[in-house]
């Protein structure tokens, strides 16, 4: 069976978008409906700007959206998911390409996201860490005995679990995981602590934005972040995009799954390959590739 990955932020690059733009009418007239969407030129950003450019929240996460979106609607006929899944953010790109949200609907809701969760960040100091070559299981037990608040947030392969929380909260829990073990424990050049309790106030904010939002019926299931389960229902899906800013990323947990229901190829939509290289590190049977427009 053949599942569609698309990457969250972090995945993206100085001219990402502009050979889409250059090579494809239609992609030109996405690109163009974007930038009226949001009330700036995005695609300036996107082609010209520099990684510093890139950096913001309310650029990166609508970026990379359009990106991904937007090479999917290229792809025509050769489009034919069967199952979909998005790293974070990539969960919105997952659901316009699989039918459950339309093109403008999405990127609003992608550009309130990205802003809600702009403004947590600067209510609170707050970060995230990448911990390498520790157990899950480890890295959870190190989080519930920290002092502040630290949580797992992103299982992205086993062996490599970023967490979340509050600065100080953060560097004690990096400590402590270097002392059992881990092999690295690094903070990540972000601006605040996603997928944590701090960004409750986001969640709140984008919940009222989801719920009106009309939502279709999926052509084929999504496996959200949240459960790392096949969904297919409208409700089930508003609920999970909801959950998903303050729960963890289970991503490891939703390749499993996919694999298990029949997943035999993972075609990455979007910036970069990140997330084929994670696909390989959960399972090295699983193949991959790089989703490409190619002009007749």
């Amino acid at each position: 069976m053949k599942a569609y990955i698309f990457p969250g932020q972090g995945a993206q690059f100085s001219g990402m978008g502009l050979d889409l733009y250059e090579k494809s009418p239609s992609a030109q007239e996405l690109f163009e409906q974007a930038n009226d969407i949001l009330g700036f030129n995005i695609t300036d950003i996107m082609f010209e700007g520099s990684a510093n450019d890139l950096k913001e929240t309310k650029v990166t996460q609508p970026a990379i959206f359009l990106h991904s979106v937007i090479l999917a609607k290229t792809l025509g006929d050769a489009f034919k998911p069967e199952m979909v899944a998005g790293h974070s953010l990539g969960e919105f790109s997952a659901l316009v390409a699989n039918g459950a949200l339309n093109f403008e609907d999405g990127l609003k809701l992608v550009s309130q996201r990205a802003l809600a969760m702009q403004k947590a960040c600067e209510l609170q100091p707050s970060t995230m860490a990448a911990v390498l070559g520790l157990d899950d299981n480890i890295v959870e037990k190190v989080c519930a005995v920290t002092d502040g608040i630290v949580v797992a947030a992103n299982y992205n392969c086993p062996g490599q679990l970023v967490i979340s929380g509050e600065v100080e909260a953060i560097n004690k829990a990096c400590d402590s995981l270097k002392d059992a073990g881990a092999r690295r424990a690094l903070l990540l050049p972000v601006g605040g602590a996603f997928h944590s309790p701090l960004m409750e106030p986001a969640r709140e904010e984008l919940a009222a934005a989801i719920e009106n939002t009309t939502f279709s019926k999926p052509d084929c299931p999504i496996y959200q972040n949240v459960t790392a389960n096949a969904v297919t229902d409208e409700a089930a899906i508003k609920t999970n995009l909801i959950s998903q800013l303050t729960a963890p990323v289970r991503w490891t947990q939703s390749v499993q799954q996919m694999i298990a229901d029949g997943a035999t190829l993972f075609t990455e939509v979007g910036p970069g390959k990140v997330l084929q290289g994670l696909v390989k590190k959960i399972n090295r049977e699983a193949q991959t590739a790089s989703a490409t427009f190619e002009t007749n």
